[in-house]
C-alpha cells in the first residue's frame, strides 16, 4: 500500500483533533461505557446482524481503543507503530477483497459505539462506505422526559415499523409526520418495497441536499426531507433525479434555512401585533404614487373559500370582509371568490386557477389550504399569498390571524357577572392552535368576578356529540349562559351564537365577538399599495412575517345587547379599553390550570407566541381537549394541520 494513504488519514484525525481543540470541544472519541455511567438504563435488546450507517458510528463500547482515534474515527498513532501497520493491512485487504467481516456494536439513542472492528469502522470511513454490516445491541435509556429522549422513543417506534435506522431528526415529531407524509399510518408496518423505494429516494436527495450546501446547515437531511415532502409530494420526488431535487431544493431553500432547529422561534418569525404605521411621504413620493394610482387601481385579488357564505360562518365572516372592500376602495379593485374547496388539491387546483386568472392577490382562508398555499408561492413568486393560520413560519408566504382571546376575555366576565347558577357552557368547534387560549380567556374572565363558577366545556366536532344538542345538554347540567360560535351561518339562521340565555324557549343574545376582516384586508392591500409590505419584508429579512391583531387595530371587537345594565357595559368597556392600549392582558400574572399552577410569578405577562401554544385548560373548566381520534371524520384535516395536540394521533 502507498504510503500516502495512511499519512493521509493520520493528518485528517490529527486535523480533527487541532479543529475540535480550538472551538473548545472535546479531542477524545467518545466512549460509551463513560457515558452510561449516570444514565438509567432500561433493557438492553439484540438486534442481530444489521447495516449500520456509517456516519453514525460514533465512539467505541471501551475506553481501551479511545486513544488510538481521532473522533473522526480517523488513526493517530505514529505511521510505524504496530497499529499502523495493522490499519495499512486492513486497507490493503479493502482494495482487494473488500471488508466483508460484520464489526460487533452497541446502539444508543440512535448512535453506534463499536466494541469490536474499531480498525475496520476507522478504514471504512476513510474510503466514505455508506454502511458497515454490524452485530448490533440496543440499550435503551429509562424513560425521562426530555426533548432528547422523547424524539429518541418516537424513532423506537419507526424503526419498529420500518427496520430503518439511517434518519435522524432534530424535532419532535418528525417520525410520524414522515410516515404520513409517504402514505403510511403510525406503526404501520413497511414492506420491503417500501423501504427500498424509500432508501433510494432519501439516497438521491441526501445527494441533492449536501451538494446545495446542507452540510452546513444545523438541519439534518432528514429534517430538510420534511419541508421537502410538504411542498413536493412523495410520488414526485420518487421519478425525480439528484438534478430535479436540487432545481426543486433551489426554490424552497430559504425555507429551509428559516427552519434549521437551532433557530430560536423568535428569529424565525416577524410577529406582527399592529399594522404598520403609514409612511410620511414627500412630494415626490406622493408624484409617483398618483402616476402609478392606475396600476394599482387594477388589482386582481382573490379568496380561496373551504366551504361557502352560505353554508359556513367562517367563510360568511371573510364574504363580509371582501364585500367590505368594494365599499372602501369604491370598485377600484377587482375580488373574486373560488369556492367550496373540500380538500388541500381542490385548493391547490383553485388557486393555479386564480393566478392564471391574473390575480394579484390571494388569500387563503383556512389553515387547511397552507401548504397548498406555500406550494403555490414557490412556483408564483411575483402574487402575494396569505393564508389564515397560525404559528406558520413560512418564508413564502404571510399568514394572518386575530386576538379573539381578548374579546372572549370580555364575554367571560359578562357571563360571570350574569349567571344565576354558578354554570356557564362553552361550545368549542375545532381544537386547533390558538383555541384553548380563547377558551381559557372566556374562563378567566369568568373568573375574575366570579371565582365559585364552573365552565362546562363541549365539542362540536366530537363524534360522541354528533347528532347532539349541546346547547339542551348544557341546559340540563344547569347552564344558563352559554358561549357558542361567534357567527350565525346564513342558511341555518340561529340566536345560538356569540354569549346567550336559554331558559327552555328562545335563546336571548347578549353579546358576541366581531371579527372585522374587512378592516384587515383593506389595510393590507393599502399596505402593498403604499409600499408598506415590501418595507416589512425588507426589515424582517429572513423571517417569516404573522400578522396577528386584535382589539387596538379594530380587527377585533364585541357586539353588546342593549340589555345589558349600563354599569356593567361602563365595566366592559373600561376593559375594552385596557386591552386595546396594552395596559391589560388575561394571561398577566398567575395562572391555574386544571393540572397545577402554569405560571407563579403574579407580575409575569405571558408573551404573544406563548398565549398562541396555549395546550392546557383552567382550572375553573370541567372538560378536556381532544386529539384527533376523537373527531368526526371530516373535521380532523384541519386538526391535522393545525392542531393544539395533533402529533398524539400522528
Amino acid at each position: 500500500m502507498p504510503p500516502t494513504q495512511y499519512s493521509t488519514a493520520l493528518k485528517s484525525g490529527k486535523k480533527d483533533i487541532q479543529t475540535r481543540a480550538a472551538a473548545e470541544q472535546s479531542t477524545e472519541l467518545p466512549c460509551l461505557d463513560s457515558i452510561l455511567e449516570k444514565v438509567e438504563i432500561r433493557g438492553e435488546v439484540p438486534l442481530g446482524l444489521i447495516d449500520i450507517p456509517t456516519e453514525l458510528i460514533v465512539g467505541t463500547k471501551t475506553k481501551a481503543r479511545t486513544t488510538s482515534f481521532a473522533p473522526n474515527f480517523m488513526p493517530i498513532l505514529d505511521e510505524f507503530s504496530e497499529f499502523a501497520v495493522k490499519w495499512k493491512s486492513l486497507c490493503d485487504a479493502h482494495l482487494r477483497e473488500g471488508i466483508r467481516d460484520p464489526i460487533v456494536a452497541y446502539e444508543y439513542m440512535n448512535k453506534y459505539y463499536v466494541l469490536e472492528g474499531n480498525k475496520r469502522v476507522s478504514v471504512l470511513k476513510f474510503f466514505d462506505a455508506a454502511s458497515i454490516p454490524g452485530y448490533v445491541t440496543r440499550i435503551i435509556p429509562a424513560w425521562k422526559d426530555t426533548k432528547e429522549i422523547r424524539i429518541y422513543y418516537e424513532f423506537l417506534d419507526f424503526y419498529n415499523a420500518t427496520n430503518i435506522n439511517y434518519l435522524s431528526f432534530s424535532q419532535e415529531g418528525g417520525y410520524r409526520k414522515l410516515c404520513l407524509r409517504t402514505g403510511h399510518q403510525r406503526n404501520e408496518r413497511w414492506s420491503p418495497d417500501d423501504r427500498m423505494d424509500f432508501n433510494s429516494c432519501y439516497i438521491q436527495f441526501s445527494e441533492a441536499y449536501q451538494k446545495m450546501g446542507g452540510d452546513k446547515l444545523s438541519s439534518t437531511p432528514a429534517d430538510a426531507l420534511l419541508i421537502y415532502l410538504e411542498l413536493f409530494s412523495y410520488d414526485q420526488l420518487k421519478e425525480e433525479t439528484v438534478s430535479q431535487i436540487e432545481d426543486n431544493l433551489e426554490k424552497i431553500w430559504e425555507e429551509i434555512e428559516l427552519n434549521q432547529p437551532d433557530e430560536e422561534e423568535d428569529e424565525k418569525v416577524a410577529l406582527k401585533l399592529d399594522p404598520t404605521p403609514d409612511q410620511k411621504k414627500n412630494i415626490l413620493s406622493h408624484i409617483l404614487t398618483a402616476a402609478s394610482r392606475t396600476a394599482d387601481d387594477n388589482l386582481k385579488i382573490a379568496f380561496i373559500y373551504n366551504k361557502t357564505a352560505e353554508t359556513s360562518s367562517w367563510t360568511y365572516a371573510h364574504e363580509l370582509g371582501r364585500m367590505y372592500l368594494k365599499d372602501a376602495f369604491h370598485g377600484r379593485v377587482q375580488t373574486s371568490v373560488y369556492d367550496n374547496n373540500a380538500t388541500p388539491e381542490d385548493a391547490s387546483a383553485s388557486i393555479e386557477k386564480a393566478i392564471a386568472d391574473g390575480n394579484q392577490i390571494i388569500f387563503t382562508t383556512t389553515p387547511v389550504f397552507l401548504s397548498s398555499s406555500i406550494k403555490a408561492a414557490v412556483n408564483h413568486r411575483d402574487v402575494k399569498i396569505l393564508n389564515c393560520s397560525l404559528n406558520a413560519s413560512h418564508k413564502y408566504i404571510r399568514t394572518y390571524y386575530a386576538r379573539i382571546f381578548e374579546a372572549k376575555l370580555l364575554t367571560g366576565v359578562l357571563a360571570g357577572i350574569l349567571t344565576d347558577t354558578n354554570k356557564i357552557g362553552y361550545i368549542a368547534d375545532y381544537p386547533i392552535i390558538g383555541m384553548a387560549a380563547s377558551i381559557d380567556a372566556f374562563a378567566i374572565g369568568v373568573k375574575m368576578v366570579n371565582p365559585g363558577a364552573k365552565i362546562y366545556l363541549e365539542w362540536s366536532t366530537l363524534k360522541d356529540n354528533q347528532n347532539v344538542d349541546l346547547t339542551e345538554k348544557l341546559y340540563q347540567l344547569g347552564a344558563t349562559y352559554i358561549s357558542h360560535q361567534d357567527m350565525i351561518v346564513p342558511q341555518h339562521a340561529t340566536r345560538r351564537y356569540g354569549l346567550y340565555r336559554v331558559n327552555g324557549e328562545t335563546p336571548v343574545n347578549l353579546a358576541f365577538p366581531v371579527w372585522d376582516w374587512g378592516k384587515f384586508y383593506e389595510r393590507i392591500i393599502r399596505n402593498i399599495q403604499h409600499g408598506t409590505w415590501n418595507t416589512e419584508g425588507k426589515s424582517e429579512s429572513g423571517k417569516a412575517v404573522n400578522y396577528f391583531w386584535g382589539m387596538s387595530s379594530g380587527v377585533i371587537d364585541v357586539v353588546w345587547s342593549p340589555a345589558i345594565p349600563s354599569e356593567t357595559r361602563n365595566l366592559l368597556e373600561t376593559l375594552k379599553r385596557s386591552i386595546t392600549r396594552y395596559e391589560f392582558n388575561p394571561f398577566d400574572g398567575i395562572l391555574h390550570s386544571q393540572e397545577g399552577i402554569v405560571q407563579a410569578d403574579p407580575n409575569h405577562r405571558m408573551s404573544t407566541k406563548e398565549i398562541i401554544s396555549i395546550d392546557w385548560l383552567a382550572d375553573n373548566i370541567e372538560g378536556f381537549i381532544p386529539t384527533v381520534s376523537d373527531l368526526r371524520e371530516e373535521t380532523q384535516p384541519v386538526v391535522k394541520q393545525e392542531g393544539i395536540r395533533r402529533e398524539e394521533d400522528i
